[in-house]
C-alpha cells in the first residue's frame, strides 16, 4: 500500500498578514515533509510524520551506496549504522533538491506526490536495496578474505536493516525537531524584525545552540566521563605483570619514579619485556639487561616536570651510557607497543635504554580525537629533555639517540621537529608507525611527494632521509637510491584508518582513493560525497581488530624496519625471521 498523501495545514502563525506567506513556506516549501497534522473533533492537532517523495528517493541513494566496500571488513551492527546515517543524509539532501528545483521553476508550493509515483518507489527501494545488500556481503567477504578474517557474526547481518531503519528515524526525528525549534525563534523574533531576517537569525540561533550542546555539553559531558572511567582502570595492574627487582627499570630498587605513581600502562613496560638472557639466547652472544624509563600522570601534573622526572630516572639507571637510546612518543593511555621496543632492544642486544612518558587516561582512539595537544606536549618536553642532556655530553660518550612513535604516538614524536632536516641533524634514525592523517610532517612529506608516486607508497626527495613502506621485508622504495646517514621510515598499511581519515573525505576526493589501491584494499572501494567519510569513520575504533599486518596492527614489521634503520651488524635474514615470530608469534 503507498504512503497516504496528505495536504499540508498551515503552521498556527500570529497575525492573519503573515498566514499565507508562513503557510507557503513551513509546508508547501518542505513539500509536508513535516508533521501533517489533522484537527480532532475538539479542535487540537493530532502529530502524524510524513516523509517526502525527492527525500525517500535521496535517502534509498545514499542508503544502497552505503554497502560499497571501505578499509576493514564490517559487521552488521556497524553496516546498519552506517546505512541509517547515509539514509537521513540523503533524505535531507533530496528535500534540499526539490526545494532548489521549485525555487528555479518559481513555484512556492510543492505538487503532491501521486500514489503511483509511490508505488514505484516502494518496488525501486525494495529490488535496489536487496540487490545492493547482496553486494555489500559478497564485498565484505573479499575484504575479510584479503586480510585472513574468519570471524563472521550472520546474526548481526540479518539485523542490519532494522539497525538503519531505527537509526534512520532516530536521526530524521531529530532534525524535525530541530526545525521546529528554529519555527518557534523565527516567530518569536518576527515581533520585532521583519520575516526574512528573522528566519535567518533563527537558523543562527539554532544552529549556534546546536553546536554550543554537541561541542560544549555533550562532547565535555562525554570526555569527562570517559576520563574518571579510565583513571579508575589505570590504577589497576594487569595480571602477571610485578615490581621490577633491577635497578635498571622504573618502579624498581632505587628508581626516582615510584611504582604505584607509573600507572596501568606504565606498570606493564617497564615490568615486562626481554631480558639479557633472553636476548643472549636468542643472538648467541653477550647482551646487557635493557634500560626502561617511565613517568605516569601521576608523578607529576605538569608535562614539563614528568618529562624531566621520567629522565632524571633514565640517567640515574645509567640509560645515557647506552650504545643506543630511544625516545618513545606513548599512545594516550601510555601504551607502548612490545613489539616497537622489544625489537628495538634485540636488535641492540640489549644495549639499549627507552624512555617514555604517558600524558593521558583515554585510549587511543579517543585520545585521537581530543587529546591531540596533550600529545603534541608530552612528544616536545620528553625529547627536549632528553636532548638537553643528551647534547651536553662528550661526543664520543654519547649513544646513537632514535625516536619512535605509534599512532597518536608519532604525532606527539614529530612535535620535537621541524622538517627532514632537524630529523636528520639531532637523531640517528626515526620509526613512525600507523601515523594519523593530521600529522604535520607525515602531510609535509606525502604532500609533496616526487611526481609520479603513490599516496599510499609515497617517494620524498627522492627517500634520502625519509621513506614510507607497508611490509620492509618486501623492500623499501627507491631501493635503487642511496639512503645514507639518519634513516627516517613510516610504517604505513593501506587499510590503515588512523592514516587515511580526514574530515576533508566529506567533500572531496583524496589522492589515495583514486590511485591503485594497496594490496589488502579493495579495487571496489570508491569515493562518495558524505558516504566515505561516514565508512572510514566508523573504521576507527575497530582499527586494530585485525591480523598483523592489516589495518592499525603493526608488530612483526618492527623487526625489519628498526633493521633498517639501525642497521646493526651480525642479524642474517634468518635471523630476522626468527625474531618476527619471537615478536608476533603465528596464532595457533
Amino acid at each position: 500500500m503507498a504512503p497516504e498523501v496528505e495536504r499540508p495545514a498551515p503552521d498556527d502563525v500570529p497575525g492573519p498578514e503573515d498566514a499565507k506567506e508562513e503557510t507557503a513556506r513551513t509546508e508547501g516549501s518542505d513539500s509536508g515533509s513535516d508533521a501533517a497534522q489533522p484537527v480532532t473533533g475538539r479542535g487540537r492537532r493530532r502529530p502524524r510524520l510524513r516523509l517526502t517523495l525527492p527525500g525517500c528517493w535521496g535517502a534509498l541513494l545514499l542508503a544502497c551506496l552505503s554497502f560499497t566496500p571501505s578499509l576493514l571488513p564490517r559487521g552488521g551492527v556497524l553496516q546498519g549504522l552506517i546505512c541509517g546515517i547515509s539514509a537521513a543524509i540523503g533524505y535531507g539532501l533530496g528535500v534540499v533538491a526539490a526545494s532548489v528545483w521549485r525555487a528555479f521553476a518559481d513555484r512556492e508550493e510543492a505538487r503532491e506526490a501521486s500514489r503511483g509515483s509511490w508505488q514505484v518507489f516502494v518496488v525501486c527501494a525494495i529490488v535496489l536495496y536487496a540487490l545492493s545488500f547482496g553486494l555489500g556481503q559478497y564485498w565484505q567477504h573479499e575484504i575479510r578474505s584479503l586480510m585472513g578474517v574468519t570471524e563472521h557474526d550472520i546474526l548481526t547481518t540479518v539485523v542490519s536493516p532494522l539497525v538503519a531503519v531505527l537509526v534512520f528515524w532516530l536521526l530524521l526525528l531529530a532534525g524535525r525537531g530541530l526545525r521546529r525549534l528554529y519555527r518557534w525563534c523565527a516567530r518569536l523574533l518576527r515581533r520585532w524584525i521583519g520575516p526574512r531576517a528573522a528566519r535567518v537569525v533563527g537558523w543562527l540561533v539554532v544552529a549556534g545552540l546546536s553546536w554550543s550542546v554537541v561541542s560544549g555539553v555533550l562532547l565535555a559531558g562525554f570526555v569527562n566521563g570517559a576520563n574518571e572511567a579510565f583513571s579508575v582502570r589505570d590504577n589497576e595492574t594487569p595480571e602477571g605483570v610485578h615490581q621490577p627487582t633491577s635497578a635498571l627499570r622504573s618502579g624498581g630498587p632505587g628508581s626516582l619514579v615510584p611504582w604505584d605513581t607509573l600507572g596501568r600502562e606504565g606498570r606493564v613496560f617497564t615490568g615486562s619485556g626481554p631480558s639479557a638472557t633472553d636476548i643472549g639466547a636468542f643472538t648467541h652472544r653477550p647482551a646487557r639487561e635493557p634500560v626502561r624509563a617511565y613517568a605516569g600522570l601521576a608523578t607529576s601534573d605538569d608535562a614539563e616536570t614528568r618529562a624531566e622526572r621520567a629522565v632524571a630516572d633514565l640517567l640515574r639507571a645509567g640509560g645515557f651510557e647506552r650504545a643506543n637510546l630511544l625516545v618513545m612518543t606513548t599512545t594516550g593511555s601510555g601504551w607502548v607497543d612490545p613489539a616497537a621496543v622489544d625489537s628495538f632492544e634485540y636488535l641492540g642486544d640489549g644495549d639499549s635504554a627507552t624512555v617514555a612518558m604517558q600524558y593521558s587516561y583515554l585510549p587511543s582512539w579517543l585520545s585521537y580525537l581530543v587529546d591531540q595537544s596533550k600529545a603534541r606536549e608530552a612528544g616536545r618536553e620528553l625529547f627536549d629533555s632528553v636532548y638537553d642532556v643528551w647534547s651536553k655530553l662528550p661526543q664520543d660518550r654519547r649513544p646513537r639517540l632514535f625516536v619512535a612513535g605509534e599512532s597518536l604516538g608519532s604525532f606527539g614524536g614529530e612535535a620535537a621537529f621541524s622538517g627532514e632536516y632537524d630529523l636528520r641533524n639531532r637523531t640517528a634514525g626515526t620509526l613512525f608507525a600507523g601515523p594519523p592523517n593530521f600529522n604535520t610532517l607525515f602531510r609535509e612529506f606525502s604532500d609533496h611527494r616526487d611526481a609520479g608516486s603513490p599516496e599510499i607508497d609515497p617517494v620524498y626527495k627522492q627517500g634520502r632521509t625519509v621513506r614510507f613502506t607497508d611490509d620492509p621485508t618486501t623492500g623499501i622504495a627507491p631501493e635503487d637510491a642511496p639512503w645514507n646517514g639518519t634513516r627516517v621510515l613510516y610504517l604505513v598499511h593501506p587499510s590503515d584508518p588512523i592514516v587515511w581519515w580526514s574530515p576533508d573525505l566529506a567533500l572531496s576526493e583524496p589522492d589515495w582513493i583514486g590511485e591503485a589501491p594497496g594490496g589488502d584494499v579493495l579495487e571496489g572501494m570508491v569515493w562518495i560525497p558524505f558516504v566515505t567519510f561516514w565508512q572510514v569513520t566508523a573504521d576507527l575504533p575497530f582499527s586494530t581488530g585485525v591480523p598483523d599486518g592489516h589495518g592499525h596492527t603493526y608488530k612483526a614489521a618492527y623487526v625489519d624496519g628498526w633493521n633498517a634503520v639501525m642497521r646493526p651488524s651480525g642479524f642474517t635474514p634468518q635471523d630476522l625471521e626468527r625474531l618476527r615470530t619471537v615478536i608476533q608469534p603465528p596464532p595457533h
